[in-house]
């Protein structure tokens, strides 16, 4: 995804800052979720201007992945920034847009400690479906191409190695007749 160029807040120190925040950026965005997530807590260490890009992300006009990251990286905050990420995300449950809302909530919830709910199985259906074994006479059904475990051995289709005569036992091979 193409980022727009970012406008330095300002509190950047030096090039070398704002290069690695534009880099940081550039990875909260990216394809592959392990990259996403680091980035959103190396980003979540840096402050006000991580804060400042984390923030962005939430907002922002992007997918869902990309704001999931940055509620990581929020959450991860430290010291005087966690009240700050709490009234974000306290912010973000009003916002008009239904998945910064989702995430938002999501992580309110994780930041709390409570347990989330999940689809439960509709009334009228089971919840667990019952696995039987079919029993035909009393025994197990078998693959009829399937050796026998004990006793007198069975030929296997299309392996000749093991007779069914009685008279010669074991493998045919090397034996005449």
């Amino acid at each position: 995804m193409k980022l727009d160029k970012r406008k330095p807040s300002g509190l950047e120190k030096d090039e070398q800052s704002i290069k690695l925040l534009a880099e940081l950026r550039e990875k909260l965005h990216s394809d592959d979720p392990s990259i996403r997530r680091k980035a959103a807590y190396n980003l979540s260490w840096m402050q006000e201007d991580g804060l400042e890009i984390l923030k962005e992300a939430l907002f922002g006009h992007f997918s869902r992945r990309a704001k999931t990251a940055a509620a990581y990286g929020l959450r991860k905050m430290q010291g005087r920034m966690k009240k700050t990420a709490r009234a974000l995300f306290e912010t973000g449950i009003k916002s008009g847009d239904k998945e910064t809302r989702y995430v938002c909530n999501r992580a309110i919830a994780l930041l709390s400690g409570k347990t989330l709910k999940t689809h439960e199985p509709r009334k009228g259906r089971s919840a667990k479906i019952e696995i039987r074994e079919i029993h035909t006479n009393g025994n197990l059904r078998r693959n009829p191409n399937q050796r026998q475990r004990s006793g007198n051995r069975r030929e296997v289709s299309g392996n000749n190695r093991y007779r069914t005569d009685q008279s010669r036992r074991g493998p045919a091979r090397g034996r005449q007749r």
